[in-house]
């Protein structure tokens, strides 16, 4: 039961670490849903990479650095967008097949925020499926897959992790050990009432590092996505940037384009900037829509999107998609370095979980499958590097315990203390509410002895200690900045807001944009509002 790596997680980060070590290394990936299960699984956009001739990384760079209101780790992202084309084409020349047109030239998108069509799909709006799942097939064979099994703690011993321990449904847990342990768990977003995301990403991997003695940071930033399908039963499922960067556009009920003098690049604007309008929209009581009238075969396009909404009974005929915005993205997470390594020996986080800096305070559209395949490579290789361990440290087979939490919240009022106090709008009052009635919850937690809880009750307090560290986070930091929006801070919020779209306008004319009639009347706009 040792291991060289035991990789906790089954999306495209966990598999692009496990590609690179499996022919060399004994590795496990311990998932506790079905290997299929993940955030990666649902991605239906892309992979942004300075691909075409036209672009450049350098560009990149910038759109990333801008996407995330300056807070981005320069160095990281610099990494990130030099690497990223190169590993999209070892990964096609490995047979990774993305979309082309009868000429065989590949199909660039545009998603917000994005200079040039630099956005590689797979399968239309299947891309994270594709991926994820011919990232699976190299590496079947080579590894154990150990899956529903939930990881509830990480073994530490002598300042070192070690290995982890894992509850079967039986509720008997088991101990694993390795000389590496890679958090690949995913984000948060199903903290939250109206995610995107897959029902099994509530941030545990934060609180298992966090237990573990792990340095946190920047877990204030939950990006919002502006498009989740909104049916009668809440929200459902995403609906891709790409569809706006194809021209779909974001209206009332009335046909009203409710970016248009909002920012210059309007329903292509950063996704924070049109999550808080379409936010704004409803609580004044309309409802929003996506219109997909201007979108060339739609259906052929995004077959996974005109599937879901077929199976909510949404009527694409008056090409009208209702929306709203939900929890997508964590930018915070663990902090590591460029090779994954976190604050405790021995442990390792990549994808959502950790926070290598790419994405600064927000982050920039089909960044994150780019960051799982260059910083998964990353984390490999400097394993590959590493001395062999004969260390070998007894198997543990022990049951559960029975203690159990009284009142504390379940997922389900969590998800809507996260939603009501940590939301797309913050104020200092509701955060700090939020961190002292979570804080009061998790005093009475024996954190010494997470194995005397019932299994179920383990899950519900790193479910809860997730949502009280990003709470704090969010509390802690007084100011506006990206995805996190206080509205505590008016003046802050406005200057934040003029500086993006100043920004903007600069950069546009530093590198040649001409003065359209349009552009004329944005920059006109935004100098008066916010200068």
């Amino acid at each position: 039961m040792h291991y060289d790596v035991i990789i906790v997680g089954s999306g495209i980060a966990a598999y692009a670490v496990a590609r690179r070590l499996a022919a060399e290394k004994r590795v496990a990936i311990v998932t506790k849903s079905a290997q299929t299960t993940s955030n990666s699984m649902l991605a239906q956009g892309g992979i942004a990479s300075a691909f075409s001739e036209e672009d450049h990384w350098k560009v990149h760079y910038e759109d990333t650095l801008k996407a995330g209101d300056n807070h981005s780790n320069k160095l990281a992202v610099t990494y990130l967008v030099q690497q990223g084309p190169r590993v999209v084409r070892e990964l096609i020349a490995e047979g990774m097949e993305f979309d082309q047109d009868e000429s065989a030239e590949y199909l660039l998108g545009s998603e917000g925020a994005h200079s040039y069509r630099r956005i590689l799909h797979a399968g239309g709006d299947a891309t994270g499926k594709k991926l994820t799942s011919f990232l699976y097939k190299e590496i079947d064979h080579q590894i154990d897959l150990i899956d529903y099994c939930a990881v509830v703690e990480l073994v530490v011993e002598q300042e070192r992790c070690v290995g982890v321990k894992v509850v079967e449904s039986s509720g008997e847990i088991l101990s694993f050990y390795s000389d590496h342990v890679v958090l690949a768990t995913g984000g948060c977003g199903n903290l939250f009432t109206h995610s995107s995301n897959a029902a099994t990403a509530n941030g545990e991997g934060l609180s298992l590092a966090y237990y573990a003695g792990a340095k946190l940071v920047d877990l204030e930033f939950v990006q919002f996505h502006p498009t989740v399908l909104e049916v009668d039963h809440g929200s459902c499922g995403l609906i891709s940037e790409a569809v706006r960067g194809e021209g779909a556009l974001l209206v009332t009920a009335a046909g009203e384009r409710i970016m248009e003098h909002v920012h210059p690049l309007k329903d292509l604007a950063p996704r924070d900037i049109v999550a808080r309008e379409v936010y704004r929209r409803m609580m004044g009581g309309e409802k929003i829509y996506l219109s997909i009238n201007h979108v060339k075969n739609f259906t052929g396009r995004f077959p996974t999107i005109t599937s879901l909404c077929m199976q909510e009974g949404i009527d694409l005929s008056n090409g009208m998609i209702p929306i709203k915005p939900g929890a997508h993205f964590h930018m915070g997470g663990i902090q590591v370095n460029q090779v994954g390594q976190t604050s405790v020996n021995g442990l390792y986080a990549v994808g959502e979980v950790a926070c290598t800096g790419v994405h600064g305070a927000n982050r920039l559209a089909s960044n994150s499958l780019l960051e799982g395949l260059v910083y998964g490579e990353s984390l490999a290789n400097f394993i590959l590097d590493q001395p062999i361990s004969h260390k070998r440290i007894p198997h543990v087979h022990m049951r559960s315990g029975n203690k159990v939490l009284l009142s504390a919240p379940f997922l389900a009022k969590i998800k809507e203390l996260m939603t009501h106090h940590v939301g797309i709008e913050r104020t200092s009052k509701k955060l700090g509410d939020l961190v002292g009635e979570l804080g009061d919850h998790l005093s009475k937690v024996d954190v010494e002895d997470l194995g005397g809880y019932r299994a179920d009750e383990i899950l519900r307090i790193h479910q809860m200690t997730a949502a009280y560290l990003i709470a704090k986070s969010a509390y802690e930091r007084e100011e506006s900045r990206g995805a996190h929006y206080c509205v505590d801070f008016p003046e802050k919020n406005k200057e934040w807001e003029g500086r993006q779209i100043v920004q903007f306008i600069t950069r546009n004319l530093e590198s040649g944009g001409k003065k359209t009639n349009e552009f004329v009347k944005s920059e006109k706009t935004a100098r008066a509002v916010f200068t």
